[in-house]
């Protein structure tokens, strides 16, 4: 019996180690944070937010959102998924004349829960050559899709060149859910704060209650003097993040 106990201990034991050695570690965001491979928020004294917008382009709401940036002189990240990218040139593109930023967010926004390195590695690429042929510039800051992350998401991520972007947890709009506008607009300016990254989302469903929000979000926050930069702008404004990107930042 005890023989029998030793080998099913050992069995499991190896079958964990598997586990370790195929999926890589996880680790809890501050571990990322201090090593300075993933972000969540940029803590710094001055004024300035990042806007990120997940999963599209969408033919009907980004243009939407475009228009509402434009109005209103905000910039932002939008971190899209690849196919989609590859059918929407034009509003790509449009994103691009407007200063926006765009990011990778997958190609086909898969599941990332014990995504292997091979795969995620395709995920990337695909979408780096479409963005770099639409662009003429590959992009440089990686979002996995559902927020999923672990060693292996962002070593490989790393690895590749792309800083990990996640989103200020006191920021999560929940967008995608529809709670309501007022929702919305409740959570961006009761938490603002400097430094801030915001989820929206302008692709996966019915999105108009996020360009409702925005149209009240974007004026309040201006009026309390925020300033909307890109996240590759937000990180050269820390001396922790500024040479990933070749910045002149200070803290």
């Amino acid at each position: 019996m005890k023989n029998l106990t030793a080998c099913v201990l050992l069995i499991v034991i190896f079958a964990l180690l598997l586990t370790v050695s195929a999926y890589g570690a996880d680790h809890p965001r501050h571990y990322y944070e201090e090593q300075g491979t993933a972000i969540w928020d940029v803590p710094i004294p001055s004024k300035y937010i990042a806007l990120t917008f997940d999963d599209g382009p969408s033919t009907e709401y980004t243009p939407e959102i475009l228009n509402i940036l434009e109005e209103h002189e905000a910039k932002a990240t939008f971190f899209v998924v690849g196919s989609r990218a590859q059918e929407n040139p034009s509003i790509i593109k449009s994103m691009v004349d407007n200063g926006h930023e765009l990011a990778n967010h997958s190609f086909h926004h898969p599941d990332f829960t014990g995504i292997s390195k091979e795969e995620l590695i395709h995920e990337m690429d695909n979408t780096s050559e479409v963005l770099e042929n639409l662009t003429g510039a590959p992009p440089r800051l990686f979002r996995p899709p559902g927020g999923v992350y672990n060693d292996i998401i962002v070593n490989t991520a790393n690895e590749e060149g792309y800083m990990v972007v996640m989103w200020s947890w006191h920021q999560d709009t929940r967008d995608w859910k529809s709670p309501g506008v007022q929702n919305i607009v409740k959570t961006v300016l009761n938490n603002a704060r400097n430094g801030d990254i915001f989820l929206f989302h302008d692709f996966g469903g019915d999105r108009s209650q996020t360009v409702k929000a925005l149209q009240q979000i974007l004026p309040k926050l201006r009026k309390e003097g925020y300033e909307f930069v890109t996240v590759s702008e937000l990180l050269q404004k820390h001396t922790k993040y500024n040479l990933f990107h070749g910045g002149n930042g200070v803290e």
